[in-house]
């Protein structure tokens, strides 16, 4: 189960930066490649709003 990333998104950048597989691209908010994302949470851990979420 992939993640993706909510509207709380601040497009910090902390995520796209802390993804061990460069599955997060820039965007408003920022978006998260499902068949890239290996589910590690990487991206959930470094999110200083809490935005990325598994679906």
């Amino acid at each position: 189960m992939a993640y993706k990333i909510s509207e709380d998104c601040i497009s910090c950048g902390a995520c796209m930066d802390g993804c061990p597989v460069e599955a997060i691209t820039e965007g408003t908010p920022y978006v998260i490649d499902a068949d890239t994302c290996i589910d590690c949470g990487a991206c959930a851990d470094v999110c200083p709003v809490g935005a990325p979420a598994q679906e």
